[in-house]
């Protein structure tokens, strides 16, 4: 059973977060050949104080 694990920063909608879980799951399953009820998905929303990029705090991120 594939399980695909995303961590993304807290924002995305809870529509955004359902297209994703559709396309990746279909995707997932024609390539990997197997059924699409095989195919788990997890989604680690991080809040931007908590992670950061090249030095920057994602707060302080635009």
């Amino acid at each position: 059973m594939p399980v695909i694990q995303i961590t993304i920063s807290q924002g995305r909608s809870v529509e955004q977060k359902r297209e994703l879980i559709e396309v990746l799951t279909k995707e997932t399953a024609r390539i990997m050949k197997t059924q699409e009820e095989k195919v788990r998905i997890l989604i680690y929303e991080v809040s931007k104080e908590n992670w950061g990029n090249a030095g920057i705090i994602g707060l302080d991120m635009k």
